[in-house]
Parts: structure tokens; sequence; C-alpha cells
């Protein structure tokens, strides 16, 4: 299983920099830095997924992507 983090993509979508999710989010622009660029969904605080899905008008889903192995189960 593995599950896909969608922020950049969903910022490139909103055509919104780092600075500006920063400001509507009220977190620091490196934290947003940092979360831009994962790539595999690790952890994240529910009040950090709140204020993101907030900013964006956007679902928890529409960051997160379940995808299932890719390996042959034969």
């Amino acid at each position: 299983m593995v599950i896909r983090w969608k922020l950049a993509v969903m910022m490139a979508e909103r055509n919104i920099s780092n600075k500006e999710l920063a400001v509507l989010t009220g977190m620091n622009a490196r934290s947003i830095s940092r979360l831009k660029v994962r790539r595999r969904f690790t952890r994240i605080d529910e009040s950090t997924l709140d204020a993101l899905c907030k900013a964006l008008k956007c679902q928890p889903g529409d960051l997160l992507v379940y995808e299932e192995d890719k390996l042959d189960t034969k």
C-alpha cells in the first residue's frame, strides 16, 4: 500500500505559492515547502490537514491518494 501526497499538485492547479498558502493557513512558509515536496504520505496533524483543506477549498481525499503496491502478487 502506498499513500501519495498531492499538495504540490493541488497548489499548482490553484496557482498558489508557498507564501500565499502560508498566509492562508497561518503556517510558516518553510513548513509549507516541506509539506509540498513530500511525494509519499507519512504523517500529518489533523489541524494541519484542516488548515490546508480550508485554504485550498478541498477535501482530504483531494490531497491523499491510495495506491496498491505494484508488485506482482502471483
